[in-house]
């Protein structure tokens, strides 16, 4: 089983959001469709732009709350060392 920790963004330099879930696909779409109401229904952040894999959920937990705890230039270097352009990558892993 994998893990996914994730990172999505309103727009370009904007707000950001930091998660961790099992099921990457179905985690974004309910960000995208605004399923639950909360922060990222509220400040529309739905751009998928950045997302790691991990084996086992305690270290994908792990590195989520250590994000989590960065400086906010440290989160957007991070972003724009794998997707300089911000890219919503959500449509790559659909397929």
């Amino acid at each position: 089983m994998s893990y996914y920790v994730y990172m999505l963004a309103s727009s370009k330099h904007g707000t950001l959001y930091v998660g961790v879930t099992r099921d990457l696909v179905r985690r974004v779409h309910e960000h995208k469709a605004k399923a639950a109401r909360g922060f990222t229904a509220e400040y529309d952040v739905d751009r998928l732009v950045w997302f790691e894999c991990y084996d086992d959920p305690v270290s994908a937990i792990t590195r989520e709350k250590d994000i989590k705890k960065w400086r906010r230039d440290w989160k957007i270097n991070l972003i724009e060392a794998g997707n300089p352009g911000w890219v919503d990558l959500y449509e790559g892993i659909c397929k």
